[in-house]
C-alpha cells in the first residue's frame, strides 16, 4: 500500500498548480450586450419611423380619394359646382356625427383642392429608395402597396386626366405620393398656383427632407423663381422635372439673396463686418439660403501675393462641386473695383488654395445693390466662376420679388446678345486691409 505524503505543499507549489480564476459568464454577457441593444433600439426607431410615415401615407390617399369623391359626386366632374358648399356642409355635419372631428367644411375644401391640383397621379405611395432597404423591417414600399389602391385602370381616374388636363412631363417624375411627405406638406405645396414651381417644390421637400416651416419659407421666398434667372425654357422644365440639380456653379446661383433671418437695423452706421458677424451669427440659415452642399471654411481668409496681403470676407467649401466659395460683402452698389477685387482673389486662391481635386474656385460679391451696367460690361458677362448677386435684408413682397426677377430676366437676355470681355482688375489698396 503506497504511503501518503506528509509534506505541506509550499506557497510556490500551490500558486504553481492553482487554477486561473473563471470569470462569471453572467458578468461576461452582461458586457456584451450592448451592441445587441444598439441594434434592438435601432430596430425600434426604424419601426416606429414606418410607422409614423405609412400612417402618414395612408392619410394623404384617403384624402386624395375623399377629394376624387367630392369631384365626382358633388360636382360631377366640374371645376365648380352651384350647389357645392351647400352639399359639404352637409357632408360636414353628417361625418362629424359618425366619425368624430377632423372633418370640418375647411378641411373638406382642402381634399377637394388637393384631388383637382393632383387629379392625374395614381392613388400609391413612392418609397424613398434605399430609406430602409438593408434593415429588417419591410420596406416601406412593400407597406405603401398594402395601403395603396392602385387606380391605373380606373375609368374615374381616366376621366380626372381628361378633365383636368394631363402633364406627362411629371407623370414619370412624380408618379403618386412620396412617403416622406406628410398631409400638411402636400396642403401647403396646394398654395403654389403655377404647376412647375409646384413640381419642383415637392421634389426638393422629398429629397432633402424639408420640414413643414422650411418649405413654406422657400415658397414664400420663391425659391423656384429665384433659381430661373439664368436657366432658358429648357432649364425651367428642367427644375420641374428634376428638381435643384448642381452641375455647374450657376446652379447654385439665385438673385435676390434673402437675409431676413439676420434681424439687421436700418442705419447709415452699419458696416460691412457688422454683416459679417450677422451672417455668422446665424450661419445655419445663411447655408439653407447659399443652397446646397455648402460647408463654412474661414472668415477674414488671409491672401498673399508678393508682399502684399488680401482679405477674404467669408470662404465655403461645396462638397457637390468640389470646390470652394469666396464671398465679399458689399454694403452699396456694385463697382468695376468689387469685380476686378474678385477676379483677383479668385486666381490667387486657386494657386494658393486649391488642392488636388479642387474645382475652379467660385467668387461671389454680395452686394446691397447691382449695377447692371458693370454686369453687363464687365468679366462677369463672361466669366463661369465669377457671380454679383444682390442681396436683401427684410423679405420682399410677393409682387416686388416678381417685377426684380422680370426685371433681372431682361437684362440677362440683353447681357446674352452682347457678349465683350474686360481685362480684370487689380485688387484696390482698400481690399488689403482686415475689416474691423
Amino acid at each position: 500500500m503506497a504511503k501518503r505524503s506528509s509534506k505541506k505543499p509550499t506557497a510556490g507549489s500551490l500558486k504553481s498548480v492553482a487554477a486561473p480564476p473563471r470569470q462569471s459568464r453572467a458578468l461576461t454577457a452582461a458586457r456584451d450586450v450592448a451592441p445587441l441593444v444598439k441594434r434592438v433600439v435601432a430596430i425600434l426607431e426604424e419601426a416606429h419611423s414606418l410607422v409614423v410615415r405609412t400612417v402618414n401615407s395612408t392619410m394623404v390617399l384617403a384624402y386624395w380619394h375623399i377629394g376624387r369623391e367630392i369631384v365626382e359626386f358633388v360636382q360631377r366632374g366640374a371645376k365648380r359646382a352651384e350647389y357645392g358648399e351647400q352639399v359639404l356642409e352637409a357632408l360636414s355635419a353628417r361625418l362629424q356625427e359618425r366619425v368624430g372631428r377632423g372633418y370640418s367644411i375647411r378641411n373638406l375644401r382642402y381634399c377637394r383642392s388637393f384631388y383637382q391640383a393632383y387629379a392625374d397621379r395614381e392613388p400609391l405611395i413612392r418609397d424613398a429608395r434605399g430609406e430602409f432597404g438593408t434593415g429588417p423591417v419591410p420596406n416601406l414600399g412593400e407597406v405603401g402597396a398594402l395601403v395603396a389602391v392602385r387606380g391605373r385602370q380606373s375609368p374615374a381616374i381616366e376621366r380626372a386626366r381628361i378633365r383636368h388636363g394631363p402633364r406627362a412631363e411629371f407623370v414619370e417624375a412624380l408618379a403618386g405620393f412620396s412617403s416622406r411627405l406628410s398631409w400638411t406638406h402636400y396642403r401647403t405645396l396646394l398654395a403654389v398656383e403655377d404647376v412647375r414651381a409646384r413640381a419642383f417644390y415637392e421634389i426638393e421637400a422629398e429629397r432633402e427632407g424639408w420640414p413643414v416651416p422650411h418649405l413654406e419659407r422657400q415658397i414664400h421666398t420663391q425659391l423656384f423663381a429665384r433659381l430661373l434667372k439664368s436657366r432658358d425654357k429648357g432649364g425651367v422644365m428642367d427644375l420641374a422635372r428634376r428638381g435643384q440639380t448642381v452641375e455647374r456653379p450657376i446652379d447654385l446661383m439665385k438673385s435676390p439673396v434673402v437675409l431676413d433671418f439676420l434681424d439687421l437695423p436700418e442705419s447709415e452706421l452699419l458696416r460691412e463686418s457688422d454683416l459679417e458677424r450677422a451672417l455668422l451669427s446665424k450661419l445655419s440659415q445663411f447655408l439653407l439660403e447659399l443652397g446646397k452642399g455648402f460647408a463654412f471654411v474661414a472668415r477674414q481668409k488671409r491672401l498673399t501675393f508678393e508682399d502684399e496681403e488680401f482679405y477674404v470676407d467669408l470662404v465655403f467649401y461645396n462638397i457637390i462641386l468640389k470646390c470652394y466659395l469666396l464671398i465679399d460683402l458689399k454694403l452699396g452698389k456694385l463697382t468695376h473695383q468689387d469685380v476686378g477685387q474678385m477676379d483677383s482673389y479668385v486666381r490667387i486662391f486657386d494657386a494658393q488654395g486649391r488642392t488636388q481635386g479642387d474645382g475652379p474656385t467660385i467668387g461671389l460679391i454680395l452686394c446691397a445693390e447691382k449695377n447692371e451696367a458693370i454686369a453687363r460690361y464687365s468679366i462677369l458677362n463672361e466669366h463661369k466662376q465669377l457671380f454679383a448677386a444682390k442681396y436683401v435684408t427684410h423679405l420682399p413682397s410677393v409682387e416686388e420679388l416678381e417685377r426684380e426677377l422680370a426685371r433681372d430676366r431682361r437684362i440677362a437676355e440683353a447681357i446674352a446678345e452682347t457678349p465683350r470681355t474686360t481685362k480684370a482688375a487689380k485688387p484696390s489698396s482698400r481690399a488689403k486691409r482686415r475689416k474691423k
